[in-house]
């Protein structure tokens, strides 16, 4: 199973959020361009590495820096003797959890920790509402911004649409019906993905997002998944305390981890021709 960012829908949406995307032996290749200096070429996971196609997209694009994020261990120690240097600051979760969706439901369910099992009776008569159309993102994004404030990087309306529009029946907008908590799941090539979220103090103190994980789980289940994603968890490796609290949280999910090797980087001379 492809990672998201390894897949053609992903690869469509970067490019319609100003990313250049080569595709190539189904391998994403994303260049972001900056005026007089370069490009900076990164790939995420990818199932294969190969260094000669990458040295001609750089350049092609007059790269100046090159991000590869491998998927194993095997793919990071072969960049490192090619030159790459692991980087402190990783681009992508490096630890996650990982659901087996092929377990029945209540399978599913007996594995929840006591917490979440608690937060589900608790917010038994708890409201939550799918955006099903484009013209309700604006509300939205809107009370995601009012939950976070200036804390937090808010995609922009455009971007929400356009990740809604390609992902169609794939993506799922849930919130609460006061808009106080919210996530977005998204499915592709058999794993679902718990993308983005928020709530707001409120929403935090009543538990609701245990809810509206609960119900992504469900759907990504019901639409034939059979992984579930929590996208990152903390890792002592690359400590980020902030981290700490929503870990505790998604392990409350049950899942297994599975570790990747981090953001492995190389600096270039960018020929201009």
């Amino acid at each position: 199973m492809n990672d998201i960012r390894q897949t053609a829908k992903y690869a469509k949406y970067l490019k319609k959020i100003g990313w250049q995307v080569e595709r190539i032996n189904e391998i994403n290749y994303f260049i972001k361009k900056f005026p007089l200096v370069g490009s900076v070429i990164k790939i995420q996971r990818p199932e294969n590495i190969s260094i000669k196609k990458i040295q001609n997209l750089a350049k092609k694009h007059h790269a100046f820096q090159i991000i590869i994020e491998p998927k194993t261990q095997l793919d990071a120690d072969f960049l490192e003797n090619v030159g790459f240097r692991l980087s402190r600051n990783p681009y992508l979760p490096t630890k996650t959890l990982h659901l087996d969706l092929t377990k029945t439901q209540d399978e599913l369910f007996s594995q929840l920790k006591k917490d979440v099992k608690y937060s589900l009776r608790k917010t038994e008569k708890l409201k939550i509402e799918e955006v099903k159309k484009i013209d309700e993102i604006k509300d939205f994004k809107k009370a995601w911004k009012k939950a976070v404030g200036f804390k937090r990087y808010v995609p922009p309306v455009s971007q929400l649409k356009m990740l809604k529009k390609i992902f169609y029946e794939d993506t799922l907008f849930l919130k609460t019906k006061d808009g106080s908590a919210s996530a977005i799941f998204l499915l592709e090539d058999n794993i679902a993905y718990y993308w983005q979220a928020f709530s707001d103090k409120k929403a935090r103190k009543e538990l609701f997002q245990y809810k509206i994980v609960w119900k992504g789980i469900l759907w990504a289940k019901s639409r034939g998944a059979k992984v579930f994603d929590f996208e990152g968890i903390y890792d002592s490796r690359f400590p980020n305390k902030s981290w700490e609290g929503f870990t505790h949280f998604k392990r409350s999910f049950g899942g297994h981890e599975v570790k990747y090797p981090g953001a492995f980087i190389k600096w270039r001379m960018p020929i201009f021709r």
